[in-house]
């Protein structure tokens, strides 16, 4: 291969320099952009979804465990995709090992799951088989074909008035490739990270940057 021209210590910060303004800009331009979905109307989700967990039949309420925020990622796992039942997809696998730890999530008020056609006891020998530790429901109905992820990977974003639920926004195909981190996640939800500095409608719940922040074993059991 052809490789880059080699420099001088001086000359690399200074080609460095030059794209850290660009790196900024992008990361205003996120910033920004999050703004815009905290801003997005909410779809009111009128039908009774259910779902099968392991504890049994849930509700689309259920999957909030408590919390006001609710990120749904369909994963394929099924009879009909490429690896089962050792494996589900591999695209699909590659975002479930992204996963961060859900505690930073809960402490949000955010509840994170996945869902996939696969029955329960396929999907706890899979993660088991491959260390993953979110929840992970099988859809019963038509909720996939209902939020755009019927026959390609998505991840949906929830909110709730009380039992009422809300679609608030909706990120796929290479979208889903900066999923994983706590800070994407809450970057795609109606609520944001929830930090003063972020640009939020009046009255959204805000607190000081950092100081929420915990180890994720020592977050309070009513957030985590």
């Amino acid at each position: 291969m052809k490789t880059p021209t080699i420099v001088s210590p001086q000359e690399w910060e200074a080609a460095r320099d030059r794209l850290l303004v660009k790196e900024k800009e992008l990361t205003h331009a996120r910033d920004a952009l999050a703004a815009e979905r905290r801003r997005m109307p909410w779809m009111a989700v009128e039908k009774d979804y259910r779902f099968e967990g392991p504890d049994g039949t849930a509700s689309l309420l259920d999957l909030f465990d408590g919390r006001r925020q609710l990120i749904v990622y369909r994963a394929f796992f099924d009879p009909d995709v490429n690896g089962w039942a050792d494996h589900a997809c591999v695209g699909c696998s590659m975002v479930a090992d992204h996963v961060g730890n859900l505690a930073h999530l809960n402490a949000r008020d955010t509840t994170l799951v996945f869902v996939s056609r696969a029955p329960q006891k396929e999907i706890a020998r899979l993660k088991e088989r491959m260390g993953w530790t979110m929840p992970w429901f099988s859809l019963t109905d038509s909720f996939d074909a209902d939020f755009g992820v019927d026959e390609w990977h998505g991840t949906n974003a929830f909110i709730r008035e009380g039992d009422r639920v809300y679609r608030t926004y909706f990120i796929n195909a290479r979208g889903d490739e900066a999923m994983g981190s706590t800070w994407s996640y809450l970057d795609m939800t109606a609520l944001g990270r929830q930090e003063e500095w972020e640009d939020s409608p009046e009255g959204y719940p805000q607190t000081p940057p950092y100081q929420w922040w915990r180890w994720h074993d020592e977050y309070s059991p009513s957030t985590g």
